[in-house]
């Protein structure tokens, strides 16, 4: 997990007791004969701890279980229009966060060892994407704007509705760019998306936008700090890190970690291995 690496010791700390408690709280359950064991319960609880580091595990309090399919996984859903249409498809997701529900992920997109290699954006993880989804969530209202106090919820909402119709603006002038005989799906086209500070996915609605700009802020800060500084300044306070500074500071002098003996623990080790409960 790159993103990890410029972390400082105090906050690589704070990052393993908390994954250590998610995994204690938590049940992590595979679907279609995905077998989940310590691995994949380690690296969905690093990557859903990230956002949490100052918020604490409170964050997460409405849920217990996430399911884990071995790929994408298929949804049903229908649709109302506003003339009374109802539509339905059947869309392939690679995670799906419920309010008040389980989040559900696909492991070939949230293994980090895969490197995320369908994502199509360098900026893209979908576990912080999905967990990002339930702290929004906590207030009722996937809107973008996560629990704050009353005072701070309008400049927040102006900020992230200010970045997100800037957003909406940058995408569709690229698009209306995009020459005819290039397919907007196909490598060409996946090339003039990726000038984008963010996932074109962002563009979807304000929850989107707020999901997708905090996996780029933990995952690819330096975008979305240069395009859009104010929501980054904003993200920066609320999740009690700055990743971008992190980066650019010079690496801690840590002791390797090479491979230990069959049977050989560590401190850090025991530290991180889920409970023996099985959850």
């Amino acid at each position: 997990m790159r993103w990890l690496d410029p972390l400082d010791d105090p906050t690589l700390e704070r990052l393993r007791e908390l994954s250590a408690g998610f995994l204690a709280r938590k049940t992590i359950s595979g679907a279609a004969g995905f077998e989940v064991d310590d691995e994949v319960r380690l690296a969905i609880a690093v990557q859903a701890c990230l956002p949490i580091l100052r918020l604490g595990l409170r964050a997460y309090h409405d849920f217990v279980e996430i399911i884990v399919y071995p790929a994408r996984f298929l949804v049903h859903r229908k649709e109302m229009d506003e003339a009374g249409v109802v539509h339905e498809s059947l869309d392939e997701l690679a995670g799906e966060a419920m309010e008040r529900g389980p989040v559900v992920l696909s492991w070939s997109d949230a293994d980090p060892a895969a490197g995320n290699r369908d994502a199509g954006h360098r900026g893209w993880n979908v576990v912080i994407h999905e967990f990002a989804h339930k702290i929004d969530l906590l207030d009722g209202e996937a809107d973008g704007v996560p629990p704050l106090p009353a005072r701070e919820r309008p400049a927040w909402a102006a900020e992230i509705e200010g970045a997100w119709q800037g957003f909406c603006t940058m995408l569709d002038q690229l698009e209306a760019a995009i020459p005819r005989h290039v397919d907007p799906e196909g490598p060409q086209g996946e090339a003039w998306y990726a000038r984008l500070p963010l996932d074109p996915y962002a563009a979807t609605d304000l929850g989107e936008f707020f999901a997708v700009a905090v996996e780029s802020f933990f995952v690819d800060p330096e975008p979305l700090a240069e395009v859009f500084p104010g929501l980054y300044a904003r993200f920066r306070a609320y999740f009690g890190l700055d990743p971008l500074a992190a980066a650019t500071r010079p690496p801690p002098l840590r002791s390797p970690h090479p491979p230990l003996p069959n049977g050989a623990r560590t401190q850090a080790a025991a530290e991180l291995d889920p409970p023996p409960s099985g959850s």
